[in-house]
């Protein structure tokens, strides 16, 4: 006769996982992780089943899902439990293929500098940029979430809100060129559909919005260079942008 299956404690869960306690009673609440066993105490008692669940949720987390959109998924029969792992893999794959460039570069600035003494500026200038590069900006829960995004949008849409930018940019300049103040209700109906393009980008997520208001503050040289735009009209789209933003504040 087989012996039966032990579980754990909820305390002795937290300590292996590293999660804590509050994580898993947030998780019990939400009927995301019901324990399949209580006590006569009412103690909450975490079979393999349980486990295997906890570790389903907590890769999806990583690769930067909702909780609510983890208990959808994870309710649905048809979803593979393997699916969890090779999402998660595949993240993490990303994340280490551009640490690794990080390291081959650095690693050749160390070379030079025992053979030589020093490096070059355009090597450290490189190196730089790479390490400062735009999607550094982001989480790697914020990068999961909008290559998410993507997939939901699909190619085509992304190649035609490319060309929606194209053409929003083209309009704003016609009206600097004409000397059109940014707070016209002209101008502000282009920042509206601007906007509105953002947030379709950001799926309303307040953190990428602020990441990617801070890259164009920050370096608006590589930001305007990225969009195609000249900083003439870089800086007429921001001054339209606030507004916009002030008067809805």
């Amino acid at each position: 006769m087989p012996e039966p299956e032990a579980s754990l404690k909820i305390g002795d869960l937290a300590r292996r996982t590293g999660l804590t306690v509050r994580t898993l009673h947030h998780y019990d609440a939400l009927g995301l992780l019901i324990p399949s066993e209580r006590t006569g105490h009412g103690h909450r008692r975490y079979c393999s089943a349980d486990v295997a669940r906890l570790q389903q949720i907590v890769s999806l987390r990583a690769v930067g899902l909702s909780l609510g959109a983890i208990g959808a998924l994870l309710d649905d029969e048809a979803t593979d439990p393997l699916y969890t792992i090779e999402e998660h893999l595949d993240r993490l794959r990303e994340r280490i293929a551009h640490e690794q460039k990080l390291c081959e570069r650095l690693e050749g600035i160390a070379a030079h500098i025992r053979s030589t003494g020093t490096a070059s500026v355009e090597a450290l200038l490189d190196t730089i940029r790479y390490t400062t590069m735009i999607d550094q900006r982001y989480t790697p829960e914020q990068l999961a979430y909008l290559k998410q995004r993507a997939d939901e949008v699909g190619e085509a849409r992304i190649q035609e809100v490319q060309q929606e930018w194209t053409d929003l940019f083209a309009a704003f300049d016609q009206h600097r060129e004409a000397g059109a103040d940014p707070a016209s209700p002209e101008v502000q109906t282009l920042a509206a559909k601007a906007e509105g393009l953002i947030g379709e980008f950001t799926g309303g997520d307040a953190g990428i919005r602020e990441a990617l208001g801070n890259a164009m503050n920050e370096q608006p040289a590589e930001a305007h260079q990225a969009w195609g735009i000249t900083p003439d009209l870089g800086e007429y789209y921001g001054r339209a942008m606030s507004i916009y933003h002030s008067q809805r504040a």
